[in-house]
């Protein structure tokens, strides 16, 4: 958008409805030079044109430009650091780092590749089970790849909101394919709480 665009939208907004004259007269300039922009501001709905009216201000299209960032969030801006543990790994010792990293979500690695999610769902259920964690390792109580649902760092936001709803999970692994090729390389993970607080950072820029 323009300098003389935006100071149109200024204008029309504090005076509407005003006339393609008025407007033309505010700002010192003859009316058939605006009427290039006031033709792109009523096409992209800025602007709203009433014959014997004049323009008016859509402020319906800020909430709607507001909305669209959700979409133009992305994974890579917001995710987290992951929390991860070796497929040797104990089931009691995987809920330890859980605790102490205060996180819901282990993801467990081989040689740097994803090969199993572990929730504290799966960590309740063999609890239990009556079996002794400190010897059973997590390859037991993880869910496996192919049967976790994975994002990637250029994925939005909301896409990655609509997929842990869609699955009911609280986090996903952020990943890329590794050097080999042969699986997917953990850079990081998004969740719940991500999604919450880059729903308040939009709240805190914008108002409605």
């Amino acid at each position: 958008m323009t300098k003389r665009q935006s100071e149109i939208l200024d204008l029309v907004e504090r005076r509407g409805p005003i006339t393609g004259e008025q407007i033309a007269d505010e700002l010192g300039v003859a009316k058939t030079t605006l009427r290039a922009d006031l033709s792109v501001l009523t096409m992209t709905g800025r602007l709203t044109a009433r014959p014997r009216v004049g323009y008016t201000y859509n402020s319906e299209h800020d909430v709607d430009s507001r909305l669209s960032l959700l979409h133009e969030l992305t994974v890579a801006d917001h995710l987290a650091v992951s929390v991860s543990v070796s497929e040797s790994c104990s089931v009691y010792d995987a809920a330890v780092t859980m605790f102490l990293e205060d996180t819901g979500t282990l993801f467990v690695v081989n040689d740097g590749r994803l090969v199993g999610v572990l929730s504290r769902k799966d960590l309740l259920k063999v609890t239990l089970g009556g079996g002794d964690t400190k010897a059973m390792p997590v390859t037991l109580a993880m869910t496996r790849v192919p049967h976790i649902v994975t994002i990637t760092p250029e994925a939005s936001l909301y896409d990655a909101a609509v997929l842990m709803v869609r699955h009911e999970v609280d986090a996903l692994p952020v990943v890329k394919n590794d050097d080999t090729g042969t699986g997917f390389a953990v850079v990081g993970r998004v969740s719940k709480t991500t999604i919450t607080r880059a729903f308040v950072e939009l709240g805190q820029r914008y108002t409605v």
